[in-house]
């Protein structure tokens, strides 16, 4: 079974990456488990003065401890003002050290989304692979899904109940997979 976290950028209960997220969890392929994980918005702005090896924030350790026990990262992300959210850099700042040995560090990451925007948020998506990257995850780029205009598109419908939705995210979810359990195998090799 591969163990897949997901980060929703969003925080809003009702937001369009949270149902595509939904969507994503109710979709996981066999041999996939999508758990969407809720504590990320808990964290307390980055500050390294605090980030000390037994003193962390209880928040802090359990989140590197969900990102350590994952197969991999699928990060849902919206669009604000061009860019990721930031309690969503926030998210990847605290996961990203300590420097070299991170819960992150060689980690699959994915990212998908949906924005209000024509582009479906693919700033944002840039921008979270770029982040991720420097991290020292190992972003996922072969495969994406950045869906346009999303209130509008979900003003009254579930991304669960769109099949074109149902199908991109079918697709993806298949080649990140299959990506994965190729990354497993060759190393298994």
């Amino acid at each position: 079974m591969t163990d897949i976290l997901v980060l929703v950028g969003s925080l809003r209960a009702a937001s369009t990456n949270r149902q595509l997220a939904e969507a994503a969890v109710a979709l996981a392929p066999e041999g996939a488990n999508l758990s969407i994980y809720e504590g990320h918005g808990a964290l307390p702005l980055y500050n390294e003065d605090v980030d000390v090896e037994g003193q962390l924030p209880a928040a802090v350790v359990e989140y590197r401890a969900a990102i350590a026990a994952a197969d991999a990262v699928l990060v849902v992300t919206p669009q604000h003002n061009g860019t990721i959210p930031a309690n969503l850099k926030n998210a990847i700042d605290w996961s990203s050290r300590p420097y070299g040995t991170s819960a992150i560090s060689g980690k699959p990451v994915a990212i998908i989304g949906t924005a209000f925007g024509e582009h479906g948020g693919a700033w944002a998506q840039n921008e979270a692979r770029k982040a991720y990257g420097i991290a020292g995850a190992r972003v996922v780029e072969s495969t994406s899904v950045a869906v346009p205009l999303s209130v509008v598109r979900f003003a009254e419908t579930h991304p669960q109940d769109d099949a074109e939705i149902v199908e991109q995210l079918n697709v993806f979810l298949a080649e990140f997979v299959a990506d994965l359990e190729s990354e497993s195998e060759a190393v298994a090799a």
